[in-house]
């Protein structure tokens, strides 16, 4: 690693990624843990867990391969604890927990998740990538139906450093935020704490109910609604990221760290975004240090514990949404750039785009997978007929 590498724009969107990424799910993450019977020492150590299992993945494989490689927890996961996860008891859950970690690693180191994906186009990436973002560009926006001067004066100035001094226009758009939400009295200090989040090991249980209830459930989720999203969004961003041992080395830490609430690590989609478009810097090849940082200060969250989730919770839901919509704005212009130029690949791109922007779930997975079935269905459909034409 060189420092050199680093920038304020780079450092800039690692931050970003931390931000958007924890105050869009955190919540679901505080919920399943308590379904589960955590208590408030346990629930803190989740969050120990999983930014420790981010910091380390985030800084350990861009380093390796000086590729910006983002991870993030199972949104979806934990959303699916909360629903199957109401009979189990916590100690069967963390051996769930391990069992799907375990079934990742060996997805991963064997290459078997890697040879379904290489034979993803770019333009059904692409168009994934595309509908999953569009949501937070449609968002910044509809946030000036509320907090119009802050998220106006976010966007000026953004517009205005693009024009003049583009490395920095989403650093300057986020402090701009930071300045107009202060002076108008947005932000909210008061529940301010100091603290430190504490590991706590809990043994894990195994069963047969358990690995079929949870564990396996929890791995597919994950593997659908994330990796191949995750993916998707590396593909479509032009980067050749070895996905056997990068899924395989997810799969150790997250198996090191289930027993201390490590539920499910996976490739990040959305906010890998934010490390791998020209916001972060125009440079493809030193955008791994955006990772990098993303990695450092997702260790100091699960260092920090219970001060980063009051600091995080301090920011007005039209800030992050409107910095969230901005830095993104390039990446989703690239996004659907490549989705469309191909004539031949062009409708099972668009099909991809809407489905995944529809926001559709069926049987507890998320859109993104299904545009990406969608889009395979309407690939193979059309290409048949194209080989049939004279």
């Amino acid at each position: 690693m060189r420092l050199a590498d680093f920038s304020p724009s780079t450092i800039t969107a690692g931050f970003v990624t931390v931000l958007v990424g924890f105050t869009s799910s955190a919540v679901i993450v505080f919920q399943a843990a308590a379904t589960l019977g955590a208590d408030a020492a346990q629930i803190g150590s989740w969050i120990w867990a999983l930014g420790l299992g981010m910091g380390i993945t985030c800084i350990g494989l861009s380093l390796r391969w000086r590729i910006p490689v983002v991870t993030a927890w199972s949104t979806p996961g934990a959303a699916l604890l909360i629903s199957a996860g109401a009979g189990a008891s916590l100690p069967e859950a963390i051996g769930a927990f391990v069992m799907s970690a375990a079934l990742l690693a060996l997805a991963g180191f064997s290459g078997l998740f890697e040879r379904l994906m290489n034979r993803l186009p770019v333009a059904i990436a692409s168009g994934m990538l595309a509908g999953v973002l569009l949501r937070f560009g449609i968002e910044a926006f509809a946030a000036m139906g509320t907090r119009f001067g802050l998220v106006a004066g976010m966007l000026a100035v953004y517009l205005v450093a693009r024009r003049w001094l583009p490395r920095f226009a989403v650093m300057g758009a986020f402090a701009t935020g930071i300045l107009i939400a202060a002076s108008q009295g947005l932000i909210r200090t008061e529940a301010l704490e100091l603290g430190w989040a504490r590991p706590v090991w809990t043994t894990p249980t195994f069963s047969v109910g358990a690995f079929i209830g949870l564990a396996v459930p929890l791995f597919l989720v994950t593997m659908a609604s994330q990796n191949m999203p995750g993916v998707a969004v590396i593909r479509a961003s032009g980067f050749a990221t070895p996905l056997s041992p990068v899924l395989g080395w997810i799969g150790v830490v997250n198996l090191v760290l289930a027993p201390f609430g490590g539920f499910a690590l996976n490739l990040a989609a959305i906010t890998a975004a934010l490390c791998m478009g020209p916001e972060a810097h125009p440079d493809p090849a030193r955008r791994y240090t955006a990772a990098v940082s993303a990695g450092i200060f997702y260790l100091l969250m699960g260092l920090a514990g219970a001060t980063v989730v009051a600091v995080f919770a301090a920011f007005p839901r039209e800030l992050v949404a409107g910095i969230a919509g901005i830095a993104l704005l390039g990446t989703i212009g690239n996004a659907l750039a490549q989705a469309l130029t191909l004539e031949r690949d062009r409708e099972p791109a668009l099909i991809t785009f809407l489905v995944t922007a529809s926001g559709l779930s069926l049987g507890g997975i998320g859109s993104a997978f299904w545009g990406l079935v969608a889009g395979g269905i309407t690939l193979a459909v059309l290409r048949a007929h194209y080989n049939r034409t004279p």
